[in-house]
């Protein structure tokens, strides 16, 4: 018989990550058990983003509105398995993503409501569902993280596929149950097909790559040199120097941006999505108006290094403009057959 697309999608996304049960006890000052009613004044947010990252921002629009969140913090694949085991039960208000594939494989489970148009016609196009049931509130480009003493810049590969080459064997850092890294093989399928992607992710596990659970750390040993280089998103790069009191110049990190429209120079949204529970809820609806607001977007530029989406707002300093970016000419509604992409990785052996 076959197993019903909701199950199956939770057991992929669950399978050889964090089990969905952790997911319930999930970090965050609320419980996040409570679904509430609408306007009062108290939202549930299922955040797939870095507590770290975006809890200050939260507190900002609480402080602001007077709305209380409840947030549930796990990762973002974690989430998207959650919220289709919980169905219409979902506890949820608001899915907020860390990126577009996991928006688009819980939207075709018809979970999300349209947002409005007003909030749609902030973000380009490009970077929000077709069907306007999320949209991205910041963007980010998929680069290689390397040492600049041990990597010199000529010999930076021109293509993320080049990684599978015996050179680079051992000295590659990725963080595969990290959403970033599972949209990024999504977009490998998308572009090149699945045969291309189980290839690709057999020669990187052939190259012996160095696994870590997150992009921070990956970015912290690159800049160390005890990993010459690592697949991971641009924004990291800002947050280590963050940490450290510096900028990223005076990092030994620097960051290369794949030409030519590879696959390794994805450019993705985290994002938005409305549960249909709470489609007509003005807490809810709030939420999404101030993650697009130019403060915000300010935000995010300034504070997570991310790039705003919205027009008007200046990027973050010391990377390429966005329109600039030579990313690969995929729509990011594409990237929604997760569960499909999770399974080629936990085949693949870099996902014990």
């Amino acid at each position: 018989m076959p197993v019903p697309a909701r199950r199956s999608l939770a057991a992929a996304l669950a399978a050889g990550l964090l089990s969905i049960g952790l997911v319930a006890c999930g970090s965050g000052e609320d419980d996040a058990a409570d679904p509430g009613k609408p306007g009062d004044k108290s939202i549930t947010v299922y955040s797939g983003r870095n507590e770290q990252l975006v809890k200050p921002l939260l507190d900002r629009f609480t402080a602001q509105t007077g709305i209380t969140v409840k947030t549930r913090y796990a990762t973002t694949a974690q989430l998207a398995a959650q919220l289709v085991e919980e169905g219409g039960k979902s506890p949820a208000d608001a899915f907020f993503a860390q990126d577009a594939g996991a928006l688009g494989a819980v939207a075709k489970r018809d979970m999300f409501a349209p947002l409005p148009a007003a909030d749609l016609e902030k973000v380009p196009q490009a970077y929000r569902s077709r069907n306007g049931q999320w949209v991205g509130v910041s963007a980010r480009s998929r680069v290689l993280a390397y040492n600049a003493d041990a990597v010199p810049a000529g010999e930076l590969p021109k293509s993320v596929f080049e990684l599978t080459d015996p050179k680079w064997k051992g000295k590659i850092g990725v963080a595969p149950t990290n959403a970033s890294f599972q949209a990024f093989v999504t977009a490998i399928r998308v572009q090149h097909g699945d045969q291309k992607a189980k290839d690709f992710l057999a020669g990187l596990k052939a190259n012996e790559p160095q696994i870590r659970d997150g992009n921070i750390k990956i970015v912290e040993e690159v800049d160390k040199g005890a990993i010459a280089v690592g697949l991971v998103n641009h924004y990291y790069l800002g947050e280590v120097a963050k940490e450290k009191g510096t900028t990223p110049d005076a990092l030994k990190a620097k960051l290369h941006f794949f030409p030519g429209g590879d696959s390794g120079a994805l450019v993705n949204v985290a994002g938005v999505g409305v549960l249909k529970r709470s489609a007509t809820d003005p807490d809810t609806k709030a939420f999404v108006d101030f993650l697009l607001n130019p403060e915000s977007q300010r935000y995010f530029a300034e504070e997570t290094f991310e790039y705003p989406v919205v027009t008007g707002v200046a990027a973050p300093a010391g990377v390429p403009p966005l329109a600039d970016l030579d990313s690969p000419d995929i729509d990011l509604n594409d990237l929604d057959t997760l569960d499909a992409t999770i399974g080629l990785i936990k085949d693949s052996g870099l996902v014990p």
